[in-house]
């Protein structure tokens, strides 16, 4: 067996579509309107469609999981992130671990978790 994708929910999937490609250079692979699949395999589900599927509400910044990028330019980065998405909301900034890596958590538009590090 293989983990073949990562689906996330969101509200509108052409704004998370540009938020990935700007800050981790995602492109789009496939598009089957409301289900976005992403290079690195990660997949946009609109919200909509993913409530009719649970009959459930969804909760936004659930802090259940996050999706971990690593970027050996994590201060290019941030820049990038505060260029582009300067509305972003922190988690924690900038830091660093007592094992020496540095990291930054945020939200994406819709609340998903994110970490970006440098490699370890």
């Amino acid at each position: 067996m293989k983990l073949k994708n990562v689906l996330i929910v969101v509200k509108d999937i052409e704004r998370s579509r540009r938020f990935y490609r700007d800050l981790f250079g995602l492109e789009r692979i496939l598009d089957n309107d409301g289900n976005m699949i992403l290079t690195e395999g990660l997949v946009l589900q609109d919200e909509k469609i993913w409530k009719n599927f649970l009959e459930r509400d969804i909760k936004k910044e659930s802090n259940s999981c996050e999706l971990y990028f690593e970027e050996k330019d994590i201060e290019g980065f941030i820049e990038r992130l505060e260029r582009y998405y300067p509305e972003v909301k922190y988690v924690n900034h900038l830091m660093t671990h007592s094992w020496g890596q540095k990291v930054i958590r945020f939200y994406d538009p819709d609340g998903n978790l994110i970490e970006v590090g440098t490699p370890m």
